[in-house]
This record gives structure tokens, C-alpha cells and sequence, in this order.
């Protein structure tokens, strides 16, 4: 990745450029986190990248890296409770907006990866901003923020495999696996589970007769 998309706003003058993403909007179990990152001009991380495009092993050798470069970065979480009650659009900009609401010094310009573009706040000053589609691809600093939520929610969610050990968490992260459905449908869901995600993959309970909600 080359960072020709973050260097039009350093050559405009904006010193503190954040770039935000989330992880863990799809997912059937787990929260929803979002990571933002203020990263110096020079030097670069070779490596950085959409961390979907990345290994596991890669991502946390890269994410320290950026932790230990940052000028600021900070990680937001929303519980699966949230994403229940206010829909996981509005929970993943929640997330969102904790992880910048951390940064010091604030951000004078915020990249947000995706479609949508959330609100941002500090000090009485709304932030400006703009989101970008495919950003994680496009920007430095977004794919830098990829991959602090990835990391940490892969973090959260093998927690989570040592609390709930039935539904193999740790393998693939809540997502919709064939083996994650199959031990939704043998043992129920878990309270850490987003019932209004999983009610279209699993409807009814392991004995066949009756739902699972």
C-alpha cells in the first residue's frame, strides 16, 4: 500500500490525520469494535494492509508496530447488548466514537472507512471528516486502524472461547462457520450471541421442536 491518499491531506496541512475502522460488524456472537489511529508521516510500517489480507501472525507483528509508532490510537467497544438494542449500524459508530473521544491530541481530520460517516465531537467542535469506501485499502491510516480492531476483538473473542468452549470462538470469531451454526442448534445460544443475527441462520432448538428464542 502506498500512502498517496493520506498525503493530500498532510500536504494540506493536517498534521493529525485519524483513520478509523471497526471490526466485527457481521459476526453472530461477540461485540463490535473500532480502533482509531493518528499516525506520524515518516516513519512508514512496511506490511501495513487491509488486515483482511492479512494472516494472524502478521496482523499482531504489525499491530505492535503501530501502537509503538502512533502519535495516539485507541480502541472503542460495543457490547452485544448494545448492538441489540440500537442496531449494529448505530453501535459500530458508538464504538466509533469512544475510540476517538480517547485520542491526544484530537484529530483535526477523520477517515472512516465504509459508506457512513458518524458524528464526531471533541471539545464542543464537531470533527470533520469523510468517509471512504474500501478505505482499508486506500489509506495508511485506515488499514492501520484495521488492524488494531482486528487484533483486538480476535483477542476478545478467544476470551470469550475460554468462557463458552462449546462454540470454537477461537477458530472462527463468531462468524457464521458451518461449525459455529451447527453448536448454535446443539446447545442454544450463549448470552455473549446476537439473537437477532442468528434467528435467520438458526431456527430451531437440537431436539427440532421448538426455537431457540
Amino acid at each position: 500500500m502506498n500512502r498517496r491518499f493520506d498525503r493530500r491531506f498532510w500536504d494540506e496541512g493536517i498534521r493529525y490525520l485519524c483513520g478509523v475502522d471497526e471490526a466485527g460488524r457481521g459476526p453472530l456472537a461477540g461485540p463490535v469494535v473500532a480502533a482509531a489511529v493518528i499516525m506520524p508521516q515518516e516513519p512508514r510500517i512496511n506490511g501495513v494492509e487491509d488486515s483482511k489480507k492479512l494472516n494472524a501472525v502478521q496482523r499482531e507483528k504489525l499491530e505492535k508496530k503501530i501502537r509503538e509508532r502512533a502519535i495516539s490510537w485507541a480502541v472503542g467497544v460495543a457490547s452485544v447488548q448494545e448492538i441489540e438494542q440500537i442496531n449494529i449500524l448505530q453501535a459500530t459508530f458508538r464504538a466509533m466514537r469512544r475510540a476517538v473521544a480517547q485520542l491526544q491530541p484530537a484529530p483535526r481530520y477523520v477517515l472512516v472507512d465504509g459508506r457512513d460517516f458518524p458524528r464526531f465531537e471533541r471539545e464542543s467542535r464537531v470533527l470533520p471528516g469523510e468517509a471512504v469506501i474500501g478505505g482499508d485499502g486506500r489509506s495508511y491510516s485506515i488499514a492501520c486502524a484495521s488492524i488494531l480492531a482486528k487484533v483486538h476483538r480476535d483477542a476478545l473473542m478467544i476470551r470469550l472461547a475460554e468462557e463458552y468452549p462449546v462454540y470454537g470462538f477461537e477458530r472462527h470469531k463468531g462468524y457464521a462457520s458451518r461449525e459455529h451454526i451447527a453448536a448454535i442448534k446443539a446447545h442454544g445460544p450463549a448470552p455473549c450471541h446476537r439473537r437477532k443475527f442468528i434467528r435467520r441462520f438458526v431456527e430451531q432448538s437440537h431436539d427440532g421442536q421448538q426455537s431457540l428464542f
